[in-house]
């Protein structure tokens, strides 16, 4: 028996920003953009990873309003989930992430367990690190 990731999700309090992000400065594409009565979410991934989606939906939808408010109050702490994404070229994806604005975590460095790697904040707040293999 196979098991492969197929979605993760995000929780995201502005889907434009998040787009502008996740489409725009990291280059993703968009899978899906559904609309529902006080809700939204988009869909995105990799170009070379059709079959991955990363699931940017509406911060706190679906629960009580008392666990949404912690949600969004923990969101608002960048303390919810995060992606690590893979590159070839760690240090040119980070110049072209810091120049959009995105709160900069950690500019590129060389990690002792052997990836060179850096962190930002996605506009919601989610940790996005974004590392590279080590060169053989």
């Amino acid at each position: 028996m196979e098991l492969r990731l197929n979605n993760t999700f995000l929780e995201v309090d502005d889907h434009e920003a998040a787009l502008g992000f996740y489409r725009d400065t990291l280059g993703m594409e968009v899978r899906q953009d559904v609309a529902m009565e006080g809700a939204r979410w988009l869909t995105v991934g990799p170009k070379d990873q059709p079959e991955i989606g990363i699931v940017l939906q509406s911060a706190g939808v679906g629960r009580s309003p008392e666990d949404a408010q912690v949600i969004r109050e923990l969101l608002a702490k960048g303390s919810l989930g995060g992606l690590v994404l893979q590159t070839d070229d760690v240090d040119a994806l980070f110049e072209r992430v810091a120049a959009s604005g995105a709160e900069v975590l950690q500019e590129p460095m060389d990690q002792f367990y052997g990836v060179r790697d850096c962190s930002f904040r996605d506009p919601a707040g989610n940790q996005v690190r974004i590392n590279q293999k080590p060169k053989n």
